[in-house]
Order: structure tokens, then sequence, then C-alpha cells
């Protein structure tokens, strides 16, 4: 049917629209429909050049790695008020792509020993309000310098990372150090809930004697239950696409 119009409006300059139409058997109205449609598309076409250039900005500078959400909220800080809906088509259309997250095993082994403390969230990774309550992870990351760990506390609330330590080793003081640069930050409020899975570090004497020295509430965990710690888990998956470290 698009030929049919497409042949009426190249013609439309040599014979009258209405006679090109009865003989195609065709109705105007439709044809006139087909002709707006088109001007319609080609103008949306072109005002989604402007986007689809700072989308690709976005999407090379993150080494093509960012998708939908995180192209939205680059252009938003970028202060292009841009409807996600508008920049998943555009990236659509135009084969821009970004990198699936993989599933690997996490770090910390558990500690059989130690008691852990209650899981006082529940899978239930949401804040009413910032410092109360943080969740915790350590991963490992390849450098120029060798292997090194990391450890960060995220609050839910605003999924900021508050606080982070990193070194050559994963034992205790690592994670109290990422937890003291949290406290220091300011912020945390007392029997905010610090939540982490069972490692040995999460269930060692040092941090929990530091937990309740700050008058925080330690919460862990199922043993090998990664939802259990989602949030965590999620922005290793992030951090590591955006930085080019898929292990």
């Amino acid at each position: 049917m698009s030929e049919l119009y497409r042949l009426i409006h190249a013609e439309k300059a040599n014979y009258l629209i209405v006679l090109l139409c009865r003989v195609l058997h065709v109705t105007r109205s439709s044809s006139y429909a087909w002709r707006e449609g088109k001007a319609a598309c080609r103008a949306r076409q072109a005002g989604d050049d402007a986007p689809a250039h700072e989308i690709t900005v976005l999407h090379i500078a993150s080494r093509k790695t960012y998708s939908v959400p995180r192209i939205h909220a680059g252009l938003r800080r970028l202060g292009h008020r841009v409807n996600r809906k508008r920049i998943a088509r555009v990236m659509r259309e135009r084969d821009i792509r970004g990198v699936t997250r993989r599933k690997h095993r996490s770090l910390p082994r558990p500690d059989m020993k130690a008691k852990p403390a209650p899981d006082l969230f529940g899978r239930d990774f949401h804040a009413a309000r910032p410092g109360t309550r943080l969740v915790g992870d350590i991963t490992y990351l390849p450098t120029a310098e060798g292997w090194l760990y990391l450890a960060c506390w995220l609050d839910p609330a605003t999924r900021e990372i508050v606080g982070y330590a990193m070194a050559d080793h994963h034992r205790a003081d690592l994670v109290v150090d990422a937890l003291d640069m949290a406290y220091g930050r300011g912020g945390l409020e007392p029997g905010c809930v610090i939540h982490s899975d069972r490692g040995s570090e999460y269930t060692s004497t040092q941090f929990r004697d530091r937990i309740s020295g700050l008058g925080f509430r330690q919460s862990c965990g199922r043993t090998g239950s990664c939802f259990d710690n989602a949030a965590a888990e999620s922005f290793w998956a992030l951090l590591k696409e955006e930085i080019g470290t898929r292990i």
C-alpha cells in the first residue's frame, strides 16, 4: 500500500490526485494521511539528531557499556530533559547497545565457627531516609600494581557509596576502614543497620566490636545467597562493566 501512496505523490504534478486515487482504488483521505505521517516521521528523525549525538558521546565515553538507564541519568546531569522512552527508541533505531552484565561468584568465604547476626533487611533494599541503612561487600580488581581488594558501603536511600577502602588483602581491617570512612563523613544515624554477607571479614570480632562501638546494628544475609545482598552485588556488576573489568 505504501508503494501506491508513494506513486500518487510522485505523479501529483502530472495528474489530479482524485484521478490517481480513483484509478488505484484508494481513498484521498488515506493518501493525505500517509503524506502527513511521512512528514511527521521526517520531522521526528530530524528532532532526534541532537539527542542522538549526545547519546553517542556518552556511550563512547563509557567505553560502550552504558545502556538506557545510565544514558538517561547522564543526559539529566547535563541538563537535558529527554524522555527515557525516547532515549530507548533512539538507541534502538541507531543500534546503540550497552553491555549485558554477567553473573560471577562472590569473594568472601563464610566463617563457619562464627555466629552470624540476624538478617534485618529481608531483601528489602530501600530506606526512608539516608543514614539509616548501609549495605556492603568486597570485590577484587586487577590493577597495574596487581590484584587489589575493594570494600564499599552503599546507602540504599541515595544509591551513593558513602565509604570505601582498598588494599592488597581482604582482612577485617579493610571493611572496618571503609566503615570508618562512612562514619567520618557524617550523616549516619544511631542504630543504623549495617548489612553484609557472612564472609569472615564481617563476622570477625574486630568488625563486630567496631559496629557496636559506633552504636550501629549488624545484619547478615544467608550463606551462599547473593540475593540477600543484591544491592551490593548489583553495584559491583555495574562498576566492573564501566571500568572494563569483566571477571
